[in-house]
C-alpha cells in the first residue's frame, strides 16, 4: 500500500495548541477592539524582541511588508534595486510597484541565495536599495552582503519570509539590514489563519516611517504625511494567534532540523544534491529542497507513490514574461539550472519518523525505477 504523506498539514499544527487558540480568538472577540490594539501591540514587542529588532510593525502580508519597506527608503521612480530570481515574483512585484526597477542577480549554487560577486557587479549609481532572499530557511550571506552595501552606502532589505529564526554568524534574520520582512502566510514556520507580514528595523525614524504608511501615511488620524501609504494592517485575531504560535517557534524550528537531519542520513547515498546547512549560520528548513537531474520525472514518481512534493519555484522571475523587460542580458545561469532541478520534499513539525522514512523508501524506489 502506497504511504499518503501530503506535503504540508496545518491542521496537525493548530490540533496541538487548538485551547490556547480558542482562548486567543476568545479574548480578542470579547474585548470589542479589532484593529490596531492590544494584541497587535503585544505581538509587535514580542517578535520584535524574537529577532533582536528595536522595533516590529506588523502589515497584512510579506508582499506590503516589502513594498513599505522600498517606500519608506524613498525608492522610487528611476531607481534601481538588486535582488534576485529564484525566489518567485514577490520582489518584483513590489519593486515595480514603487516605480523602481528590479536588477536580477545570479544566485550561489549550494546556498541558493544572492551571489555577492554578482551582487557587486550590479551596482550602479541608480542603485538604491540592495535587497537579499534568506530562501528556504537558510539566511544569504550577510557578511559579504552587508560589507558591500557599507562600502557603496546602500541600504539593505532583509526578505525573511522563510526564515523566522534563521541567523548567520549568530545574528538572527531580520536583524541585520536597515529592515527585515517577514510574511505570516500560514505555511510560514510562523503563520497565522490567513495572511500577515511585519516589518523589523533598528533604526527609530524607518520604523515611524513605517508605522504611518501601513495605515494611509497618516500622522494621525485623517491628517496624511506621507505619500505611498497604503491600507495594511495585521488584525487583532490574527496577531493574537501568532502570539500564541511564537511560543512554539523555536521547538518548531528545531523539529524541522532534526527531520532535515533524518532526510540527510536517509538520503545520503543516493545521488541527490541535498540542502546542506552551512557552519556560519542556523538552518530553520522552510523547505526541504533536494536537487535531482530528472525532477519532473521523480516528482511523477512520488505522486503515483503518494508522496506530496512542490517546486520552489518553477519558473525564475527574469523568465516570466511580464518581467521580461529586466530579464539580465545572458540571463543567469545558476538560477535557470536550479529551477529545472529543485524539488521540495514534505517538511513540517508534526511530520513523523515513520513518514520521513516512508518519503525517503518513496525516493529511493522512484530513483530505481528511473534507472
Amino acid at each position: 500500500m502506497h504511504p499518503n504523506i501530503p506535503f504540508g498539514d496545518l491542521k496537525r499544527q493548530h490540533d496541538t495548541i487548538r485551547t490556547e487558540l480558542d482562548s486567543a480568538i476568545a479574548r480578542v472577540l470579547d474585548s470589542g477592539w479589532y484593529i490596531l490594539g492590544p494584541a497587535v501591540s503585544a505581538f509587535e514587542e514580542e517578535f520584535a524582541a524574537f529577532c533582536n529588532a528595536r522595533w516590529c510593525i506588523s502589515v497584512a502580508n510579506g508582499t506590503e511588508a516589502l513594498q513599505l519597506a522600498l517606500t519608506a527608503l524613498g525608492v522610487g521612480l528611476g531607481d534601481e534595486v538588486i535582488t534576485v530570481a529564484n525566489a518567485s515574483v514577490y520582489q518584483a512585484i513590489t519593486i515595480v510597484a514603487v516605480g523602481a526597477r528590479p536588477v536580477f542577480v545570479d544566485v550561489d549554487e549550494r546556498s541558493h541565495t544572492m551571489d555577492p560577486a554578482a551582487l557587486e557587479a550590479a551596482i550602479t549609481p541608480r542603485t538604491r536599495a540592495i535587497m537579499p532572499v534568506h530562501l528556504y530557511g537558510r539566511m544569504a550571506d550577510m557578511d559579504a552582503i552587508m560589507a558591500i552595501a557599507d562600502r557603496y552606502g546602500i541600504p539593505v532589505i532583509e526578505d525573511c519570509a522563510q526564515a523566522h529564526g534563521a541567523t548567520w554568524r549568530g545574528r538572527i534574520a531580520g536583524s541585520v539590514g536597515a529592515l527585515g520582512c517577514f510574511s505570516f502566510y500560514p505555511t510560514k514556520n510562523l503563520g497565522a489563519v490567513g495572511d500577515g507580514g511585519a516589518v523589523t528595523t533598528n533604526d527609530a525614524a524607518l520604523a515611524e516611517k513605517v508605522r504611518r504608511l501601513r495605515q494611509y501615511g497618516w500622522e494621525r488620524k485623517y491628517y496624511t504625511r506621507d505619500a505611498g501609504g497604503l491600507n495594511s494592517r495585521l488584525d487583532e485575531l490574527q496577531a493574537a494567534m501568532l502570539s500564541v504560535k511564537l511560543r512554539y517557534l523555536p521547538a518548531w524550528n528545531t523539529r524541522r532540523r532534526a527531520i532535515a537531519a533524518m532526510y540527510d542520513d536517509l538520503l545520503a547515498d543516493t545521488g541527490l544534491i541535498l540542502p546542506k546547512a552551512s557552519p556560519e549560520g542556523e538552518h530553520v528548513y522552510h523547505l526541504y529542497v533536494i536537487r535531482a537531474a530528472e525532477r519532473d520525472a521523480l516528482q511523477a514518481r512520488l505522486r503515483e507513490q503518494g508522496v506530496g512534493t512542490d517546486i520552489h519555484y518553477p519558473l525564475p522571475t527574469h523568465l516570466q514574461p511580464v518581467y521580461a523587460p529586466f530579464a539580465p542580458h545572458g540571463g543567469l545561469p545558476t538560477t535557470e539550472r536550479l529551477a529545472r532541478e529543485i524539488l521540495s520534499l514534505p517538511m513540517f513539525p508534526e511530520l513523523t519518523d515513520d513518514e520521513v522514512h516512508a518519503v525517503a523508501t518513496a525516493v529511493r524506489q522512484a530513483l530505481r525505477t528511473e534507472n
